[in-house]
């Protein structure tokens, strides 16, 4: 598992558009992610996590013109993603059935055609994201069941040594505790908390 570091931008960048799987630091935790549009990079990171694909990855985007992209827009979205995005809270939409750009794979988006979005308020994140030009799948960076990461040496030793390792980690040292996003569902025009974390509706 390769140690980069914010300057590695250009390294990190060509790595996850190639299908590596990266550790990196988000405005909650460090994440687990890598394109969403690459499935055998998706598949990879269940793999790694020991999870089924039965509930999909969360995504993230630079902006809400991204986000638009790939969901149904309607009046509440709109709404929410006004008062909280950029920020901690994830939406949970259905996913648009034209996409205006490259495809979400399966375990980006789940098997009932939704898709749970967050505009990153992380400024390397946001970077990342806005250089792709797709979402990026960003997943706690821990194993199923465990809690959330927030020291890379920890993330190092739990990783490193996997059969099944990220390709490399963003070194940001220790970060704030943070609680995870807030998600809510939006699927039916309806405002649901599915998690309640760091963003009180």
């Amino acid at each position: 598992m390769q140690i980069f570091k914010f300057e590695n931008l250009e390294e990190i960048i060509d790595l996850i558009k190639a299908g590596g799987v990266v550790i990196f630091p988000t405005e909650t935790s460090y994440g687990l992610g890598c394109v969403a549009t690459n499935q055998k990079s998706v598949d990879k990171i269940f793999a790694i996590k020991g999870r089924v694909g039965d509930k999909p990855l969360l995504v993230v985007v630079p902006d809400v013109a991204m986000a638009k992209k790939y969901l149904e827009w309607n009046a509440t979205l709109d709404n929410l993603a006004k008062k909280y995005w950029p920020g901690a809270l994830t939406i949970v939409g259905k996913c648009r059935k034209k996409i205006f750009g490259k495809n979400l794979v399966s375990g980006a988006v789940g098997k009932d055609n939704t898709v749970a979005v967050r505009v990153t308020a992380h400024p390397f994140l946001k970077l990342i994201t806005e250089k792709l030009g797709v979402p990026l799948v960003a997943t706690s960076a821990n194993l199923a069941d465990a809690g959330e990461i927030y020291d890379s040496a920890e993330a190092i030793k739990i990783f490193a040594n996997l059969e099944n390792a990220p390709d490399a980690i963003v070194d940001a040292g220790v970060l704030p505790k943070n609680l995870p996003s807030t998600i809510v569902s939006v699927v039916d025009d309806n405002i649901k908390v599915l998690r309640q974390g760091s963003v009180r509706l």
